[in-house]
């Protein structure tokens, strides 16, 4: 079985090397040139080979593309959408583009500690329909990852950006703790430690701000599907106040 993965950044190329470890034949595709031990990879796309299985790790806005492309070179191959989506882009993607088989699996992947949370770790995956679902379970399971299985395709695109939202708003909550205590001349942490020894509290650190690419994106994706959202509006300036509040220290 052949499997292409497109996009070959922090996500990519881990997924390429993990897929490949496990007796596939995986070729990789991405704009730069990239390297990777028993894996053939390519810059331009109309070199790669036709693939069964493509997976898309490319950034959240490159996820058409790569579809149209993937439409274009092998129609009836099975496609995982890794990478983080807007609510409904992979069922307007398959319709807009005539996919028959594709899936939306979110990656979990944490480059600090890609032991613990590398590839194989618990993951959701929702499927565009049962023919889909059925084709990418089996390859999951050869790849040994434990699934959850969502009823819809748009339940694992919300999950995913809910779960990075939900970091984020614990995260502002204790940014603006901080802000509370220091303003009393109160040490957070102290704080922090002191209510984190109730069994069902975890307080974040509260360090320089929210910044990196996931949870800011993927709180604005999920603030963008109703026009009044009081807590996330609240978190993402809340995270504005508290990096003004930094740079002022």
């Amino acid at each position: 079985m052949k499997v292409c993965v497109a996009g070959l950044g922090i996500i990519g190329q881990p997924v390429a090397e993990y897929i490949q470890s496990h007796g596939f034949q995986v070729y990789g595709f991405d704009l730069r040139r990239i390297l990777i031990e028993n894996v053939q990879t390519f810059t331009d796309w109309e070199n790669v080979p036709k693939s069964d299985i493509f997976i898309i790790a490319v950034p959240s806005s490159n996820v058409e593309t790569a579809c149209r492309r993937i439409a274009e070179k092998a129609n009836d191959a099975l496609i995982s959408v890794e990478s983080t989506v807007t609510l409904g882009t992979c069922r307007r993607i398959a319709e807009k583009y005539g996919l028959p088989a594709l899936v939306h699996c979110p990656h979990r992947f944490w480059e600090d500690e890609p032991l613990i949370h590398g590839v194989r770790q618990s993951r959701v995956i929702g499927a565009l329909d049962g023919n889909s679902l059925e084709r990418a379970l089996k390859f999951y399971r050869l790849l040994d990852i434990p699934l959850h299985v969502c009823p819809t395709i748009e339940t694992a695109e919300i999950c995913k950006i809910a779960e990075n939202a939900y970091r984020f708003t614990q995260i502002a909550f204790a940014e603006e703790l901080r802000m509370i205590c220091e303003e009393k001349g109160i040490h957070f942490d102290d704080v922090r430690k002191a209510c984190n020894t109730k069994w069902n509290i975890e307080i974040p650190e509260a360090r320089d701000g929210i910044y990196g690419k996931c949870l800011p994106q993927d709180v604005g994706f999920l603030n963008l599907i109703l026009d009044d959202s009081p807590i996330l509006d609240g978190a993402i300036r809340t995270d504005q106040n508290y990096k003004k509040w930094i740079r002022k220290r």
